[in-house]
């Protein structure tokens, strides 16, 4: 399917349109940091639930909500205030590759960031270029296991230096820097701006480019995710990744 650069923008900003709206948020696991209405507790719960975002995404959903239960609904709280003793009850979680001593290790780090490093969004911020995040990720990626760590939970947080499409964490930052007021992403990270942030690039999306013409390259990998950036970036530079909603709603609702 070949349009003319035009044609294109106006089709993919309706596709936006129709799924950038709060009916996207019921089978999506954006729903679970909407549970919460406190920045920290909504950031934590976001990472939480977009590290486990892959797969059947029901049981995403099931199993960030057990995460919520797992932390006493107060993801914050648990995070800063919890005892050795606490951590027991997480071991049983497991989705996919992500088990209860991964989960151990993520409420570790996250009480690490936010006691030495000012919390999730200072750390992706501190290192942000002007339309990047991709260094943000790398650098926080080794703030997050500088203390002592299972080497087994590091490939649960994606390097986009060592080539990953960084697919999850892409999503994350989507969810916390873009604000749109159509109450589906949440904006709350206001040092960092929706310019600099990169398409959540998975099998639909990256299925959908490459037959709109925006992907060529055959790996959904960090060459390719460049390659994305910058024909997404010709389309809208300062939102690139609302075109993730269209891309995203045509792979998995219309089969594209």
């Amino acid at each position: 399917m070949k349009l003319k650069k035009a044609e294109l923008k106006d089709f993919l900003d309706s596709k936006v349109v129709e799924y950038n709206n709060p009916q996207f948020i019921e089978s999506d696991p954006i729903q679970i940091p909407h549970l919460f209405s406190k920045k920290e507790d909504i950031e934590i719960i976001g990472f939480l639930t977009a590290t486990i975002a892959w797969g059947n995404r029901k049981s995403i959903i099931i199993n960030a909500k057990r995460m919520v239960t797992l932390l006493d609904n107060s993801p914050y709280e648990f995070i800063m205030q919890h005892q050795e003793q606490d951590l027991k009850k997480l071991l049983p979680f497991v989705h996919r590759t992500f088990n209860g001593s991964d989960f151990i290790q993520f409420v570790t780090s996250l009480k690490h960031i936010y006691n030495y490093h000012d919390g999730l969004e200072a750390v992706f911020a501190k290192y942000a270029e002007a339309n990047s995040l991709q260094n943000s990720i790398h650098q926080f990626k080794k703030h997050f296991f500088e203390i002592t760590h299972l080497e087994r939970s590091k490939k649960h947080v994606s390097d986009p230096l060592k080539n990953s499409a960084a697919k999850r964490i892409n999503m994350f930052l989507r969810w916390m820097v873009r604000n749109d007021n159509t109450g589906v992403d949440f904006g709350i990270w206001k040092s960092l701006s929706p310019a600099q942030l990169s398409c959540p690039l998975d099998v639909h999306s990256g299925n959908v480019a490459r037959k709109l013409g925006l992907l060529k390259r055959k790996q959904n990998d960090g060459k390719a995710l460049a390659e994305l950036d910058k024909n997404l970036r010709k389309l809208d530079a300062t939102d690139p990744v609302k075109y993730d909603f269209a891309l995203f709603g045509l792979g998995v609702f219309e089969g594209f």
